[in-house]
């Protein structure tokens, strides 16, 4: 067995030694968007520091502990805390969290991020809903890819069939759910194409014209790895991105960590209000 199975095998242990909950789906919570957990029923806390060797997440907003509960009558477990290639974190590690999920039972999965806006027509609070993405995370995503999926493999750059084309990786299903749910709750909502880069820095002016002309709507740094490795499980996946700020490559101006947090923050009841929507009409 492999260090990286053996890990994953301690920390579903560990996990199902603490709670009962029996997940049927799983979120993970990006920056700023921790406080959908405030409304678990029956919710139980457990630090990624309390499982032995798991990995432990540094980035702004972001906790760093499973959430068990339910949540309008569906068992849940969220990740409050993701973690980043820009943490230094092998891809191995930022995909642990979903593979731990999945190991408990949870075979459906939301993936939630505070985002850039590449499309002009957006403006900061609106949510889009991601219907494709653009991975440009590098080669080390590929060997994870691999890891994840074949982790007796030896996954080395060399490795070669092992590959599979994800046309669709956001079930259309979910994603229709989240934009009747947004319309119905008043959330300014579109569907739209999301570009993933290692970060941790902002864009150039350039960049964000780039990202723009390659199609892209939205811009950031996490989510990808994680919706590969729920496709290669087998996990229904839905993506949702708050836009924290529009980029205007022609009249740039500074954008910190803590606006974003705050700005996604602002936004999270209408993200929220999404997740409930499509729990009521899939999961419950």
């Amino acid at each position: 067995m492999t260090r990286l199975n053996d890990r994953i095998d301690r920390a579903v242990a560990l996990i199902r030694s603490q709670t009962a909950v029996q997940p049927r789906l799983a979120i993970v919570l990006g920056t700023g968007l921790g406080n959908l957990v405030d409304a678990f029923a029956e919710r139980q806390e457990i630090a990624y520091s309390a499982l032995p060797g798991f990995p432990i997440t540094t980035a702004m907003g972001h906790r760093g502990r499973f959430v068990f509960g339910v949540l309008d009558g569906a068992p849940l477990v969220a990740m409050n805390g993701r973690f980043h290639l820009y943490e230094g974190h092998s891809v191995a590690d930022v995909v642990s969290g979903v593979r731990v999920m999945n190991r408990l039972g949870a075979h459906s999965l939301i993936v939630t991020n505070a985002s850039g806006g590449l499309n002009p027509r957006l403006s900061s609070g609106d949510i889009v809903v991601i219907r494709s993405h653009i991975n440009l995370l590098g080669k080390r995503f590929n060997a994870a890819q691999c890891e994840a999926k074949y982790p007796d493999a030896k996954c080395s750059e060399g490795s070669h069939g092992l590959w599979e084309t994800i046309a669709n990786p956001y079930d259309t299903r979910l994603s229709e759910h989240a934009m009747r749910g947004a319309r119905l709750s008043g959330a300014t909502a579109v569907e739209g194409t999301y570009v993933a880069v290692s970060g941790p820095n902002y864009e150039t002016r350039a960049e964000y014209r780039f990202f723009r002309r390659i199609g892209g709507d939205v811009v950031g740094m996490s989510s990808v790895p994680e919706v590969v490795t729920a496709n290669s499980l087998g996990q229904r996946v839905l993506g949702l991105s708050i836009v924290t700020n529009v980029a205007n490559p022609d009249a740039p101006s500074k954008t910190t960590g803590q606006e974003v947090i705050d700005l996604a923050q602002l936004a999270s009841t209408k993200l929220c209000a999404i997740v409930r929507f499509v729990i009521g009409h899939e999961f419950c």
